[in-house]
């Protein structure tokens, strides 16, 4: 079997610390045919360092090499670069989120039904072990209908420090659009992907804008601060089912948690940690796993379902439709903050 030639755009930390090792690891499915920044001098080294050949400074000087590629850049390039690779007839793995607006997201979608070409955005929680236990809990129909799920992805003083993270223009947003979107998606994945109708959600800056940060994730400037760094949201869905949300990068809280937590009629299942909840045979029953099939490590299943559905071996886990719909919670989030209402989606 012809091995997929991928190509990287951009090479910034995600890309050196994820993608890359793990298409390395995978060197029997995928070859990393070139990798392109617009820093050249730092693509360079990064080839050097990881024994990739090809180094273009301009990305759309590679699609001619390369089979797919996968889109390590800031948010606000994602739209631009994804659709003009569909449109040059190559197979796109977006970083999360998907894009900046719904809109954008629409855009990618056309792209790629117009191209034939797969689109893949990636939310690796949902290729957890731990995820993949609860959604097959979810569908062999061990907790009944689910009717609200409870996510939480808080973070005691860790605003990233480097990169554009804090960087409201290149980025669209702060601790929701990159971090709590992972929550977001995973929860909408167990809940069978609802739509959502109705959205309240409240964002807050003042945290990060206090003189004197403690921040364990390296620094920042205060004064400059313009993303949000903590933000709680409720959620309605078609069918009844409801979320309650919450994310921070800087909460005053004793520890970090990160949590998703699915009632359904007949049980419940909650992730990190993993269990079952149930009412049976006159008792209130918890199931914890002893143990949980899957890989440690999440980057490995969802680099090969990717690399599997463009060779025509399986179905993409991510559908770009299912993370468009994360991307509408995030926009209707921000606007319902602004406007102070609740926002129908």
């Amino acid at each position: 079997m012809e091995k997929l030639r991928m190509g990287i755009i951009g090479v910034g930390g995600i890309a050196q610390g994820r993608h890359i090792p793990t298409f390395l690891k995978l060197a029997d499915k995928v070859v990393i045919e070139a990798i392109s920044d617009v820093n050249e001098a730092t693509a360079k080294l990064v080839a050097e360092k990881f024994g990739i050949e090809k180094v273009y400074a301009h990305y759309a000087d590679m699609f001619s090499e390369v089979d797919a590629v996968t889109i390590c850049t800031p948010n606000k390039f994602h739209a631009e670069i994804t659709i003009a690779a569909l449109d040059a007839g190559l197979h796109v793995f977006c970083e999360k989120p998907m894009a900046m607006t719904p809109d954008e997201c629409e855009r990618m979608i056309a792209a790629s039904e117009k191209s034939g070409k797969q689109l893949a955005i990636a939310y690796h929680y949902r290729f957890m072990k731990e995820s993949i236990a609860a959604k097959r809990l979810v569908v062999e129909n061990e907790i009944g209908k689910p009717i609200v799920a409870r996510a939480k992805g808080m973070r005691r003083r860790k605003v990233p420090g480097w990169g554009v993270f804090t960087n409201k223009e290149l980025q669209g947003g702060g601790s929701l659009i990159d971090y709590g979107c992972h929550l977001l998606d995973l929860s909408l994945w167990l809940l069978g992907n609802p739509k959502p109708i109705e959205v309240l959600g409240t964002t807050y800056n003042e945290l990060s804008k206090i003189p004197g940060q403690v921040n364990q994730w390296g620094s920042f400037d205060h004064e400059t601060f313009e993303v949000d760094d903590h933000v709680t949201a409720y959620i309605k869905f078609e069918g009844g089912a409801s979320m309650l949300f919450e994310t921070s990068w800087s909460a005053n809280i004793k520890d970090d948690e990160e949590s998703v937590s699915i009632s359904g009629i007949d049980g419940g299942v909650d992730l990190f940690p993993f269990s079952l909840n149930q009412m049976k045979h006159g008792m209130l029953l918890n199931t914890e796993a002893s143990w949980v099939p899957g890989e440690d490590d999440p980057s490995l299943p969802q680099a090969l379902n990717f690399i599997n559905s463009c060779l025509g071996l399986e179905e993409l886990i991510v559908k770009p439709e299912q993370a468009m719909q994360v991307s509408q919670i995030i926009d209707a989030i921000y606007r319902s903050s602004e406007t102070g209402v609740s926002i129908k989606v």
